[in-house]
């Protein structure tokens, strides 16, 4: 038999527009609680909710927004950021995602190659200045037209005056406006990381990311009487799907514990709020349960929840299930271009599975396990590229035909540049990225392998393995690890002798650093690339950098 699944269908796909399914969880649950945020003193109901949503909708229109102009977000976890997110999906204005940390030359480049006609912003966040550097790049986009600040305690914006506008449109030009919509329009632009190259648009519809949001709280059994924290951000798929649209299509309750990740805050929501599911990064779960707060915090309310966004450590998993108390956390996969899911485990999955793999294919998807250079599909347990479609496959990347073309097969197969292995049952294995692979001396090497291994040691709290050149091998394995509070540095030596005999020895770690923490990226990814030229110029090794490998 070949890797290869297709998902349950017993349940139709809504084929609905986002506004349309959001008043109708409204007339369902009108009284019910919808979005809480303590940071900004919000708890609203889901006709609180709507009022509001119009509100912004109706502003947007009197400004003049119309279906398929291009409306920018540069704000972090703030409810602005989710009024936007409604109102334009209700008249049809394409939101672009601008991620909180962009600097100047990305602002500039996410706003002209989408054509944003406004933007949305903070006044700044963190270290970031957004009044300068939107300054600095309005004179290279020439289809922005405005930008509309958000006002904040001290610093008066434009929101009230958008709002005040909005005053003189009729309320039913909003629901005149969500009658011209169909769902296969494009609702979303979000801009991946841009790591080998410029970042690229994945453009979503409604029919995508609704659905999508949909099934992933089927998978999870949620229900309106749920409770679900959501300190990812907004701007990926994470927040906006995962979080604030799965909720939505629920009835459930948003709760959102700052503007930005902190673990003492996310675990102060979960208590205070009596959450029952949380959607986190790996990172995010060991940072709290790293914290000294989360012994004592009571998580008793704690059901379910959702860990993505990179590779869950099984030792990680197996804490969230004991420790976290969240007998029934998911682990779900997928990608920005694919709204993100592709797969998911299920609560009633065998704990082995639960922890141990990222689930089966998600309901009206396919998918696909190919040799990235055979293009045949693999035997079960076979190593090749994660490939899917179906509903879930983005439109495309903006105004930029040959990477969509690149990414996506004549048939419609996301090519996810993922490596992964299905079993027999159809569980997926994900062992890492084609580009992270490491050759040595002709032996490919996943690093996830040698992570998880290396999850087992007393002493470590979180392990990257990169590869970085060598002459002789072409590259090398280098172990970077963070040891926990109060262990002593690991030394080569010691990491050696624990490998021994219980790892092959061409995977056991050349190399090895001990640092404090990793180069991130704003959804808690690490940044390997930056990780491997760290360590090369630390190590010497630039100049081989360019070796063909052996």
């Amino acid at each position: 038999m070949s890797a290869q699944a297709i998902g349950r269908t017993d349940v139709p796909l809504l084929e609905q527009t986002i506004g349309d399914n959001f008043e109708a969880t409204v007339a369902r649950f009108p009284d019910r609680e919808a979005l809480v945020m303590p940071h900004q003193n919000i708890r609203w109901t889901y006709r609180q909710f709507n009022e509001e949503v119009d509100r912004v909708a109706r502003g947007l229109m009197a400004r003049g927004y119309r279906k398929g102009d291009r409306i920018g977000m540069w704000a972090p976890n703030v409810v602005e950021w989710v009024l936007v997110q409604y109102a334009t999906a209700k008249l049809g204005v394409i939101q672009v995602n601008i991620n909180p940390a962009y600097r100047a030359n990305e602002l500039a480049y996410a706003l002209r190659q989408s054509g944003c006609k406004g933007v949305v912003s903070e006044r700044e966040f963190k270290t970031s200045n957004y009044v300068s550097m939107l300054s600095d790049v309005r004179g290279e986009c020439p289809d922005l037209k405005e930008v509309i600040f958000v006002d904040r305690p001290g610093q008066p914006g434009d929101w009230a005056q958008l709002l005040a506008d909005g005053e003189s449109v009729p309320a039913e030009a909003v629901a005149e406006c969500m009658r011209t919509l169909a769902p296969n329009d494009p609702i979303n632009i979000q801009y991946t990381s841009g790591t080998t190259g410029s970042p690229k648009g994945a453009t979503l519809s409604h029919r995508n990311i609704l659905n999508n949001a949909y099934f992933d709280g089927l998978c999870m059994r949620m229900s309106e009487s749920d409770r679900f924290c959501v300190p990812v951000p907004f701007y990926h798929c994470a927040g906006m799907v995962c979080g604030n649209l799965m909720c939505t299509t629920r009835g459930a309750t948003i709760v959102v514990p700052a503007a930005s990740f902190d673990p003492e805050r996310t675990l102060k929501a979960i208590a205070a709020e009596r959450c029952t599911g949380l959607m986190c990064v790996p990172t995010m779960f060991i940072a709290m349960m790293s914290h000294p707060d989360f012994e004592t915090t009571d998580k008793s309310s704690l059901r379910t929840g959702t860990i993505g966004g990179s590779p869950c450590p099984i030792e990680v998993m197996k804490r969230l299930v004991t420790d976290f108390h969240m007998p029934e956390v998911e682990i779900i996969y997928g990608m920005t271009e694919t709204s993100p899911v592709a797969t998911q485990t299920g609560p009633d999955d065998p704990l082995d599975k639960r922890v141990g793999s990222v689930g089966r294919v998600h309901p009206h998807v396919e998918i696909r396990i190919v040799g990235p250079e055979s293009g045949e599909i693999c035997a079960y347990g076979e190593v090749g590229e994660f490939q899917t479609r179906g509903y879930s496959v983005m439109l495309g990347y903006w105004n930029d035909e040959k990477r969509t073309g690149e990414a996506i097969t004549p048939e419609g197969w996301m090519r996810t540049g993922d490596l992964a292995t299905m079993d027999e049952q159809g569980y997926i294995n994900i062992v890492g990225r084609i580009k992270d692979m490491i050759i040595r001396g002709g032996e490919n090497i996943y690093p996830r392998e040698i992570e998880e291994f290396l999850y087992t040691h007393p002493d470590i709290q979180d392990v990257q393995i990169i590869g970085v050149p060598d002459e002789k091998y072409g590259e090398e394995v280098l172990a970077s690890v963070i040891m926990k509070d109060g262990r002593p540095p690991l030394t080569l030596e010691a990491l050696k002798t624990f490998c021994k005999d219980r790892l092959a020895h061409y995977k056991v770690p050349r190399y090895l650093e001990v640092v404090a923490e990793y180069p991130m990226t704003v959804t808690g990814k690490v940044r390997k690339i930056e990780m491997r030229a760290r360590a090369s110029k630390a190590l010497g090794l630039e100049k081989v950098a360019d070796m063909p490998t052996a």
